[in-house]
């Protein structure tokens, strides 16, 4: 994995790719050139056996992402407008669908298009330092990268629409409170803690995980159809060379090594 102009990979030695938003002086905010290059580093990811994992995060110390670039979508027109909503939905269910855990890191503000990226994460980290909302309202416009449908879903209907209504932000003690959140850190424990989750994830079956992140996504759309993609996924496990270790090693009272077949 290499950097781009706006985003920092690492892929680490436990399999772990960190990607960082680097714009700092314009606090990180998502130009058309950052999701592009964030598509095309997870396409990267998703064909590449070693990556166990993903940690997103933001560089410096006050935003994780402040927004989308706005300047870039003032003067669209009304068909320009709705093509770059559907991009950007586009990329973020691409984040929401890896087959690999993936952790927002959320170290400052995670505001609009910021919030709706850490939402299309699996998990969510914060900083004590954190604020997290969807303001669009503020600028009489809506969320247009999915957030309308995954803060519904993440906090239930009425604190979604009192969020987006009001447009005001809420911090990371409260994200907390009502589930928008995992775990809330101190700053200087951010990473190292969200590393520490990853970590032990990644030490379980990796069919298995993606098996699991598949069936959630599907209890998402409401209806029977996530209880057969449970029961296929489990299926697919018990055929598992991983199946078989993890077993195994619970006999035999020791560490599972399991390496994804």
């Amino acid at each position: 994995m290499t950097n781009t102009s706006t985003i920092l990979a690492e892929l680490r030695l436990d399999g772990i790719l960190c990607l960082t938003i680097n714009r700092i002086a314009q606090l990180n905010a998502l130009s058309i050139a950052t999701m592009n290059e964030l598509e095309m580093l997870l396409k990267q990811a998703q064909e590449e056996e070693q990556v166990r994992a993903i940690l997103l995060t933001g560089a410096g110390e006050k935003a994780f992402v402040a927004g989308a670039d706005i300047g870039e979508f003032t003067q669209l027109d009304a068909s320009e407008s709705r093509s770059f909503a559907q991009r950007g939905q586009r990329i973020l269910r691409q984040l929401e669908a890896m087959s690999v855990p993936v952790l927002a890191a959320i170290n400052g503000f995670a505001l609009g298009g910021g919030c709706e990226l850490a939402l299309a994460c699996h998990l969510r980290v914060a900083s004590e330092k954190a604020s997290l909302g969807l303001p669009e309202v503020k600028l009489g416009i809506i969320p247009g990268y999915g957030g309308t449908q995954r803060l519904t879903q993440l906090v239930g209907r009425g604190k979604a629409l009192e969020l987006m209504l009001t447009g005001n932000p809420v911090p990371a003690a409260e994200a907390l409170r009502i589930g928008l959140v995992n775990h809330v850190v101190s700053a200087d424990q951010l990473l190292p803690f969200s590393l520490g989750i990853l970590q032990q994830i990644v030490a379980r079956a990796p069919i298995a995980l993606a098996k699991v992140i598949e069936a959630v996504a599907a209890a998402q759309d409401g209806n029977a159809e996530g209880y057969n993609v449970e029961a296929r996924g489990f299926e697919s496990c018990c055929h598992s060379a991983d199946f078989r270790e993890g077993v195994a090693a619970f006999l035999e009272k020791r560490p599972a090594a399991f390496d994804g077949r």
